[in-house]
């Protein structure tokens, strides 16, 4: 990444989200260095370091999807033609070879179960009814069936590399692996994954009024001073992306303090995101001491709740070590830092990772309104929501971004362009919360 310029102060044109976004991941290179083999079992939501290839076909053989009987097909439409019934020469079970079909003969088979030679279909036994043997047959010891309708070549069989040939480029590097990947890598024989080391996160809460819940009761509680519910949200969130999270004390209304709590961070950690600090007001310190730092590369963006997210970075040169350690603030109020942790510092983290991440928010999903939003802002509003069981999408009636029930309550933000209202049974993006953390 290469450095930019300080960017303008606020009195200047904030950047739009999809700005911000590829402002951000311009040029980002992963943080991440070394490669580690981790089982499959642990391997969910890890970053997938090297293209994983297959070196078998799967399945490895033509197989039948249902259970019923293998067939010649060309048999088949003879025995119908001519009112016979077939006679079962075998049966075959799922990891069980049988021997090559006879003509005239059909197999017994149940469903995954090799294919034998020579057949080329398979009747799934709902439409196969038992028969008496002809009197001028002799007997089958697997018993006569009857079939009113010819199977089509191919009919109810699972050709072999039907799933995936040998050879194909089947999970890529970047991806970060969800419980289905890790079925396929399984498939292929593979009982573990080269991913990337777990990215190294420190979240630091930043500001006097902030008490660890525990320390003091609700009844002792000074004037002023706020439990600390952010941490609680935002540590599980960054866990669930698959980071190393570690939580460092609740950094004082201190300059020096702030940039000493900082460095100290940088050096052991590959990124850090803050809480509060970030704005205007004169007991915010973290911009400047990241300033003093390194380099401060955005703030501010046209969003609402969020405004004052930044993002900068550490030069560890100035302290003993090589490298970035590259530094989000996130807004003081829990609702905003939980809607630009998931729309801005959540893409960032992830290329860290070694993720690759699009430069653009995933598509919205357009849904009914059943609210009114009348008095629109100049920014872009994220407003919390919840689906209703008519299909649409109910408002929380409080919207203020230190309302963290409001994020407790909804199930998803609907995206509203800056200056726009909303009427009831207009059709809004919504965007689920749950799908940022998958």
């Amino acid at each position: 990444m290469t450095d930019r310029p300080n960017p303008p102060s606020s009195r200047g044109p904030l950047l739009s989200v999809e700005e911000a976004l590829q402002r951000l991941l311009e040029g980002l290179a992963p943080a991440v260095q070394a490669v580690q083999q981790v089982p499959l079992e642990q391997a969910d939501g890890r970053v997938l370091a090297q293209d994983v290839v297959a070196e078998l076909d799967v399945p490895g053989f033509d197989s039948s999807q249902m259970d019923g009987y293998a067939v010649r097909c060309a048999d088949v439409a003879r025995a119908i033609e001519q009112g016979r019934p077939l006679p079962v020469a075998q049966r075959i079970a799922a990891g069980h070879f049988g021997v090559e079909l006879a003509p005239g003969t059909v197999a017994r088979i149940f469903t995954g179960a090799p294919l034998p030679a020579g057949a080329d279909a398979v009747v799934m036994q709902e439409d196969a009814q038992p028969a008496e043997a002809p009197a001028d047959a002799p007997q089958a010891p697997l018993g006569w069936i009857r079939v009113e309708r010819a199977p089509q070549p191919g009919q109810w069989v699972r050709r072999r590399g039907e799933d995936v040939a040998r050879g194909q480029v089947v999970l890529r590097a970047g991806q970060r692996l969800r419980a289905a990947d890790l079925g396929v890598a399984a498939s292929l024989g593979m009982a573990s994954v080269p991913v990337w080391t777990r990215l190294r996160v420190a979240l630091a809460p930043t500001g006097d009024e902030l008490v660890q819940p525990g320390t003091v009761a609700p009844a002792d509680l000074p004037p002023g001073v706020l439990y600390n519910s952010s941490r609680y949200v935002l540590v599980p969130l960054l866990q669930r992306l698959g980071f190393e999270v570690t939580v460092l004390p609740v950094l004082p209304d201190d300059r020096e303090a702030t940039e000493q709590a900082l460095a100290a961070a940088a050096l052991r950690h590959d990124a850090i995101v803050t809480t509060g600090g970030v704005s205007v007001g004169e007991a915010d310190h973290v911009k400047p001491a990241v300033q003093a730092l390194g380099a401060l590369d955005l703030w501010q963006v046209s969003m609402k709740p969020g405004k004052p997210f930044m993002h900068g970075w550490i030069d560890r040169a100035r302290l003993g070590g090589h490298g970035r350690c590259h530094v989000l603030g996130l807004p003081g109020n829990p609702v905003s830092s939980v809607v630009t942790l998931a729309l801005l510092a959540r893409a960032v983290l992830l290329r860290l990772a070694g993720a690759a991440v699009a430069a653009q928010l995933p598509p919205a999903l357009w849904v009914r309104a059943d609210f009114d939003w009348p008095r629109p802002d100049r920014r872009r509003e994220f407003v919390r929501v919840r689906r209703n069981a008519d299909g649409g999408v109910d408002l929380f009636p409080n919207q203020n971004s230190s309302v963290l029930t409001s994020v407790a309550w909804a199930d998803g933000l609907v995206d509203i362009p800056g200056g726009t209202t909303v009427a009831r049974g207009q059709w809004v993006a919504y965007r689920a919360l749950d799908g940022w953390w998958d």
